[in-house]
């Protein structure tokens, strides 16, 4: 009877042990979640300011290239041909 009840001791041993290791587990599970989702909100806020820079870079190559300024000159050309394309497409719904 004692190989049995050693056997049911050392089953409850381990199976304690394991609850325990579970448990550890799904504390760190849930820390590592809470600092994905942190760095995930930190990505977003970062691709925003880049996408902000970006525009505010765009608007000071068109600005210079107003100014004189030759090397933005091409792109400065397109940006008015892409706006003025985008008057007429509105000006023509507005027309039907």
């Amino acid at each position: 009877m004692s190989k049995i009840e050693d056997i049911v001791d050392g089953l409850e041993n381990k199976i304690s042990k394991i609850l325990h290791k579970q448990e550890v587990l799904k504390q760190t599970n849930a820390k590592l979640s809470e600092e994905l989702e942190q760095h995930q909100q930190k990505i977003l806020r970062y691709q925003e300011e880049i996408a902000t820079w970006a525009e505010k870079y765009d608007t000071l190559k068109i600005a210079n290239s107003m100014l004189g300024s030759d090397e933005n000159k091409r792109e400065t050309k397109l940006k008015i041909n892409t706006l003025i394309r985008d008057i007429d497409h509105c000006i023509a719904q507005l027309s039907e």
